[in-house]
C-alpha cells in the first residue's frame, strides 16, 4: 500500500507494544513487541522529509532515514532495506540497542514541535527483521578475490563492521577474539531483554557464510604473539574494546561478602547471565541476585542492564544509586523508564561513601560547579550521610581501557593519558598497517560508534594496502 507522506498531522505517534511488566520481569527475552507492517507503514509516513534531516546528521552512521521511511510508507520494502544497509553493517542490532532517544529520534523536527518524534529505531528493526524473512539478507559476495588478507583483533561491533567491509571487497579477512564466541558485548555484555542472542548468532553465521575466519579463545600476546600475527596479514586492526572496570575506590569496595555485602564489576555480572542465557554451565553463585537485597552504583545504560538483570534474577530488592539527578543521567531515559515499570527504585542525588557490613554508606549531593564536561558537579552536603541496606552491590561506572602495549608486547604502540590507543585521521597507529577502532580508540562508547568506526578503519586499511600494492608493484 502506497500512504502519502506528512501525516503527522493526524497520525499520532505509536510506539511497538511492550510486554506487561509483570510478565518481562521474569525472563531474558526482549520486551518490545515489533510492528506489524501496517504499523510501520502508518508510522512511516509519518515523516516530514525535511530538507535538513537532523535525524540523519544526528546519526553516527550518517542513514539516510527519510529515504528508507518514504519507502516503507509506500510498501517498497525491498529497496528500503537496501537503503538502510547501505550505510549500516547491522541495522537490526541498531534498531534494537540505539538510544534513539538521544540521537535520531530525539533530533526529529517532530519531537521538537511537539508532534512526537517519527519513531525511527522501530521501523529499522521491522524493515531488517522482514527482509530476513524474505531472504533478502545475503552472506557478502565480492567481486574479486584479493590476494591480500586483514587481521583482526577483537569480534565485537568494531571488529564485526570492520571485517564484513573488508570482505566485500574482497580481502581475505580472520578475526581473533580471546572469549570462547564472536560479538563482544554484544554476545557478553547486553541483556537478552534488549538484544535476543540467536539475533547476534544470526549475523555472526552470515559473516561466516561470507568466507570471514572467525578464530575464537586466542588471546594476542598470550595464544599468537602480536609480531607473528602483523607478519601474517598484510594490515592488522585493533577493535579489543574496552573491559576493566572503573574502580569504586571507597572504603570496603573489595569486599566479596562474608560480613557485608559483596562487591562485583559490572561486565563480570552480566556476562555471568547472559552465559547461563547461552546455555552455559552456570557456575558462578555469587553472581546470582536471588532473594538479595542488591544496590547498583552508577547511572550509565550499563547500571540500567544490571538494576534489569538483577529484578530478572529475583532479587528481593533492587536500587540504583546515583550522584545527580534524573536529568543529568548519562544513561537512555527510555530505560530508566523500563527499570522503573519493573520494580527498580531510583537513589538520586546520593553518592557511596563505604560498604559497611549493612550495606552501602551514602551521602546526599547537592549540584554546585560546572565540571570540565559542563555537567554541574555533585557535591557532598555535610551530615546528610545513609545507609541503604545490601547483600549485593555491583560497581557500574564505566570502563577504562587495558594495557595494550603490555598486553601485546608492543611498548612503541602509542596511547593516550587515558589508556586509550592513539590513531591518526586515517585510523592508523603509531605502528605501521596497524589500525584501530571502536572504544579502544575513543573510549567507552556507543555500539553505532563502534560500527561507524569500524567502517571508516576499512576504507583506511584498504587505502593503505592497495598504497602498498602499488608501490611493490613499481
Amino acid at each position: 500500500m502506497t500512504r502519502k507522506m506528512l501525516q503527522f498531522t493526524h497520525l499520532h505517534q505509536r510506539m511497538p507494544a511492550k510486554r506487561p511488566a509483570t510478565l518481562r520481569r521474569s525472563d531474558f527475552t526482549e520486551i518490545s513487541e515489533s510492528f506489524s507492517a501496517a504499523t510501520a507503514g502508518e508510522q512511516s509516513s509519518r515523516c516530514e522529509q525535511c530538507g535538513i534531516p537532523f535525524c540523519s546528521l544526528h546519526c553516527p552512521l550518517g542513514n539516510n532515514i527519510p529515504d528508507w521511511l518514504m519507502l516503507v510508507a509506500q510498501g517498497r520494502m525491498d529497496e528500503a532495506y537496501a537503503v538502510s544497509a547501505a550505510t549500516n553493517s547491522f541495522p537490526e542490532i541498531c534498531g534494537r540497542i540505539c538510544p534513539q532517544d538521544r540521537l535520531c529520534e530525539g533530533s526529529c523536527v517532530l519531537e521538537q514541535s511537539s508532534h512526537g518524534n517519527v519513531t525511527i529505531g522501530a521501523v529499522e528493526k521491522h524493515v531488517t527483521e522482514h527482509a530476513f524473512a524474505q531472504g533478502w539478507v545475503k552472506p557478502v559476495a565480492p567481486m574479486a578475490e584479493l590476494d591480500r588478507s586483514v587481521g583482526i583483533i577483537g569480534g565485537g561491533p568494531a571488529g564485526l563492521a570492520a571485517a564484513e567491509a573488508l570482505r566485500r571487497k574482497g580481502y581475505g579477512v580472520t578475526v581473533y577474539d580471546r572469549h570462547d564466541r564472536m560479538g563482544g558485548l554484544l554476545t557478553y555484555g547486553i541483556p537478552g531483554f534488549k538484544l535476543d542472542k540467536p539475533v547476534v548468532e544470526r549475523r555472526i553465521r552470515l559473516l561466516a557464510e561470507s568466507g570471514i575466519r572467525l578464530v575464537t579463545g586466542t588471546a594476542i600476546g598470550r595464544d599468537l604473539t602480536f609480531a607473528e600475527l602483523r607478519a601474517r596479514h598484510d594490515a592488522v586492526l585493533i577493535a579489543t574494546g574496552v573491559y576493566q572496570a572503573r574502580p569504586l575506590d571507597i572504603p570496603g569496595a573489595d569486599s566479596r561478602g562474608g560480613h557485608g555485602p559483596a562487591v562485583h564489576a559490572a561486565l563480570d555480572y552480566l556476562i555471568a547471565q547472559n552465559r547461563r542465557d547461552l546455555g552455559d554451565d552456570a557456575a558462578a553463585p555469587e553472581l546470582d541476585a536471588r532473594d538479595k537485597a542488591v544496590v547498583v552504583i552508577g547511572g550509565g545504560d550499563t547500571a540500567m542492564d544490571c538494576v534489569r538483570t538483577a529484578i530478572r534474577q529475583g532479587a528481593r530488592s533492587v536500587t540504583c544509586l546515583y550522584r545527580r539527578d534524573r536529568a543529568n543521567m548519562p544513561g537512555s531515559r527510555r530505560e530508566v523508564a523500563h527499570a522503573e515499570e519493573e520494580g527498580v527504585e531510583f537513589v538520586w542525588m546520593a553518592a557511596p561513601d563505604a560498604i559497611t557490613a549493612e550495606g552501602v554508606r551514602a551521602n546526599r549531593m547537592h549540584l554546585g560547579m560546572p565540571d570540565a564536561s559542563g555537567r554541574q558537579s555533585p557535591v557532598v552536603i555535610e551530615g546528610s550521610g545513609f545507609i541503604l541496606p545490601a547483600d549485593m552491590v555491583i560497581a557500574a561506572l564505566g570502563f577504562d581501557p587495558e594495557d595494550m602495549p603490555g598486553l601485546f608486547g608492543a611498548p612503541d604502540l602509542a596511547v593516550s593519558p587515558w589508556g586509550t590507543i592513539e590513531t591518526d585521521a586515517a585510523l592508523m597507529t603509531s605502528l605501521d598497517g596497524v589500525f584501530a577502532a571502536g572504544d579502544i580508540k575513543r573510549g567507552a562508547s556507543l555500539v553505532v560508534w563502534a560500527i561507524k568506526d569500524g567502517r571508516d578503519a576499512a576504507q583506511s586499511i584498504h587505502r593503505y594496502v592497495s598504497a602498498k600494492t602499488a608501490q611493490a608493484a613499481e
